[in-house]
């Protein structure tokens, strides 16, 4: 039964496959009839007619049946064409289709390509000149037009031979206004080309017409005058209005030809009135520094100005007096400039010595002035707050102020930039000055005048910074110009130990000092001539020796009235109590020497020396040179000018004198205890007391000799020893004239007994009461005892 069935399924499948091959014949015959005549770009609607494709037609129209007939492509551009594509645009056919552009020199405003109809025409002009596609040279200046644009040579330039202007391969070149003929500048100035164009500066000599500015193509120029300059104001002196009565001359008989001689003339001037100051040295130091700060403004200003208008490119002039200017006048440069003298070099950009206004020749210079020192004395120095961190950090000690001193000559740099109080790049100097090894608590610092507003000026140090010293030369840079100097500053830093010895020596003497007062007033047994000068002696040491605890530092470091004061009252009692120790060689002198021929000085003759004296002196060096007194640091006599000598003259003198008298008194007591009958009870006497008068001399003497030492920057040693022996003067006078002194001695014990004999007394008194009566009982023995 298996074998028929598996036949019958195969007769099934032939007949399927069979079919399947009839139908395949069929529709293969039916195709290839329809592609054999169809042309290409057509497609086969049926077996006998076909389509063309989009953008393509027949002579026939869209479809046809003939086999003779082609596709050829539609111009939609064409001149019958509906198609529209707007303004500023092209249409552009393609094989079936079209697309629409801009123009050349037009774009569409969304920056896209192509569009297809008029309705997204949104075609505006390109700008080649800011879009970025200006292909014009750079000697040429592009002009956008409608569509496109040109390339103009710039104002100031021409085409080069074999090129036209406005194309857009147009190049050009500089037009040389000054040798064409073209410019029209005035007479007062010269023509100087630039690239594209040209200006008109002012001649060497002349300057600007106001209401014009230099180097303009219509500048007007006038002959340069002498400028303007007048005295500081609210200051008289003599001296300062005979300088300026010459710089009046100056200014009436200045010719810009002759600016050579009158610079040379206004330094002998200048260098005239500081070689004899007068009345300047004696103006108060604010005046003075206030004085120096507009003196120095002015002499930069009148110095720029005649070196503008010199003809040469560089000079150099030595005075009589050693005052040295170094110039340098250039019209251009570039790069690092070095100049300078003997006494300072500077190197610099010449972009900071131009500035920012180009208005004629750079000016570079420097002035070196020994003799500006006068004006210049005394002032003080003022640190910046991070320097005086640093200098409290390594001497871990509190800082308290700078006493400057000048090594070098003033230093007055000028450029024609006048905005110099910030340059764009540093300046550095290399500065000559006295060689000096710093010592301790000393350092060689650049710095430089600096105005305090309206008041006066001082030393700073902002903005400059010391490299290096070598071989009497400093080297600093700058980041401003000023005047500047090399100093050797001394940083007073408290010495904590020495306050401490100072002010507990001190109130030990005050009070050793006050036990000496009160005792030759109330010593009744040992009142005398003698005792009235070691009085008064004792009186004057005590008030000048509280006047030095309380106010002998000077903080702030300005000279005040408070400063002064405190220095006069200073010179005034220590001076008097020499006075009064002379005195007592005097008393001295007429108990030895003339005890046979009359008594010693009066009371009031006393006081009339001892205090008369030392005001004369006072009084007189006040009015010779009342800036003596105070200093930067201390109020004490300023040792400037000598007017130290007010207060070691008159001590030399006395110790001298009393040295001699005592000598003097030394002999006599030899002779007169070398007699046949001497009068040994007298002799003791007088021994004693030149002893005692030779050995106060001798502490008071050496105690000054070390004194004198004590505002030596580098005398730390003599300072300890002046001070421990300042605070033993009270001490020492309290044991030599009162404990040694057996009249002295002996009142103390009386008064001491007054003392305990009353507290004694007091205490019976209280705890007595009871037994009166026995009390009375037993008083006559008591008072037997």
């Amino acid at each position: 039964m298996g074998g028929p069935r598996r036949r019958s399924s195969f007769l099934l499948l032939l007949q399927v496959l069979g079919d399947s091959l009839i139908l395949l014949e069929v529709g293969s015959q039916k195709t290839s009839d329809c592609a054999r005549w169809c042309p290409p770009k057509s497609t086969c609607v049926n077996a006998t007619t076909c389509r063309c494709s989009p953008g393509f037609i027949s002579s026939s129209g869209e479809m046809f049946t003939s086999r003779l007939e082609s596709c050829d492509d539609i111009n939609e551009c064409g001149p019958s064409s509906a198609v529209s594509c707007g303004k500023f645009a092209d249409c552009q056919n393609t094989e079936g289709s079209f697309y629409c552009t801009c123009i050349q020199g037009y774009e569409l405003a969304s920056q896209a390509r192509t569009f297809r109809n008029e309705s997204e025409n949104t075609c505006q002009d390109v700008n080649e000149c800011t879009s970025g596609q200006n292909p014009c040279h750079n000697s040429t200046h592009c002009l956008n037009n409608i569509g496109g644009y040109e390339c103009r040579c710039r104002p100031g330039w021409k085409p080069v031979p074999g090129s036209r202007n406005g194309p857009k391969n147009t190049v050009c070149e500089d037009v040389d206004e000054c040798s064409s003929g073209q410019p029209t500048c005035h007479e007062s100035t010269v023509c100087i080309n630039t690239v594209g164009s040209y200006k008109c500066r002012c001649r060497r000599g002349w300057e600007p017409k106001p209401g014009f500015q230099n180097r303009q193509p219509n500048t007007t120029c006038e002959e340069m005058s002498f400028p303007t300059w007048t005295p500081p104001p609210g200051i008289k002196s003599q001296s300062m209005s005979h300088f300026f009565e010459r710089v009046q001359e100056l200014h009436r008989d200045f010719k810009p030809a002759l600016a050579q001689d009158t610079m040379q003339d206004l330094i002998k001037s200048v260098d005239e009135m500081l070689e004899a100051p007068r009345d300047l040295e004696t103006l108060p130091l604010p005046e003075r520094h206030l004085m120096a700060t507009h003196f120095l403004l002015g002499y930069e200003a009148v110095l720029r100005t005649l070196a503008k208008a010199m003809p040469g490119a560089s000079f150099t002039y030595l005075s009589p007096s050693n005052t040295e200017l170094s110039l340098m006048i250039q019209e251009r440069g570039e790069g690092n400039i070095t100049m300078g003298q003997s006494h300072a070099r500077m190197l610099l950009d010449w972009a900071v010595a131009t500035g920012a206004r180009d208005s004629g020749p750079t000016v570079m210079g420097i002035l070196s002035s020994c003799n500006m020192q006068k004006l210049l004395a005394n002032a003080s120095l003022e640190l910046e707050p991070e320097k005086k961190v640093e200098l409290n950090k390594i001497h871990q000690s509190p800082f308290r102020g700078a006493e400057p001193r000048l090594l070098s000559a003033v230093n007055l740099v000028f450029l024609s930039n006048t905005n110099t109080e910030k340059l764009d790049s540093p300046v550095t100097f290399a500065f000559s000055h006295l060689p000096e090894t710093p010592g301790p608590r000393q350092e060689l610092i650049c710095a430089f005048w600096k105005s305090d507003g309206n008041s006066s000026g001082h030393w700073a140090m902002t903005g400059c910074q010391t490299l290096g010293t070598r071989n009497g030369s400093t080297t600093c840079r700058c980041n401003h110009l000023s005047s500047f100097a090399i100093l050797m500053a001394h940083y007073d830093i408290e010495d904590q130990k020495l306050a401490l010895i100072t002010r507990l020596g001190l109130v030990l003497s005050l009070v050793c000092l006050l036990l000496c007062i009160l005792t030759f007033l109330l010593v009744r047994p040992i009142q005398g001539s003698r005792t009235t000068v070691h009085l008064h002696l004792c009186i004057c040491l005590f008030v000048g020796s509280a006047i030095f605890l309380a106010g002998i530092e000077n903080e702030g470091g300005q000279v005040g009235l408070r400063c002064r004061l405190v220095a006069v009252l200073l010179h005034y009692f220590f001076l008097a109590a020499f006075c009064w120790m002379s005195l007592e060689g005097v008393e001295l002198y007429f108990l030895v020497v003339r005890v046979f021929q009359g008594q010693g000085l009066s009371k009031w003759q006393l006081c009339l020396i001892g205090y008369g004296v030392s005001l004369l002196i006072v009084g007189i060096s006040a009015a010779v040179n009342s800036e003596g007194y105070g200093r930067t640091l201390y109020c004490w006599l300023n040792p400037a000018r000598g007017f130290l000598w007010s207060f070691l003259g008159p001590v030399t003198f006395i110790v001298l004198c009393n040295a001699v008298v005592f000598v003097t008194t030394v002999w006599k007591l030899t002779q007169k205890f070398s007699e046949i009958n001497p009068d040994m009870k007298k002799l003791k006497k007088a021994r004693v007391l030149t002893i005692t008068a030779v050995a106060q001399l001798f502490v008071l003497g050496s105690t000054w000799v070390f004194g004198l030492f004590l505002f030596n920057p580098q005398s730390w040693l003599l300072s300890y020893t002046f001070t421990i022996l300042n605070c033993l003067q009270g001490l020492f006078l309290f044991v030599l004239h009162c404990l040694l002194n057996k009249k002295v001695r002996e009142e103390y014990r009386r008064w001491a007994g007054r003392v305990t004999a009353n507290r004694y007394s007091e205490f019976t008194t209280s705890t007595s009461a009871p037994s009166h009566n026995q009390t009375q009982a037993h008083r006559p023995s008591e008072s037997g005892m």
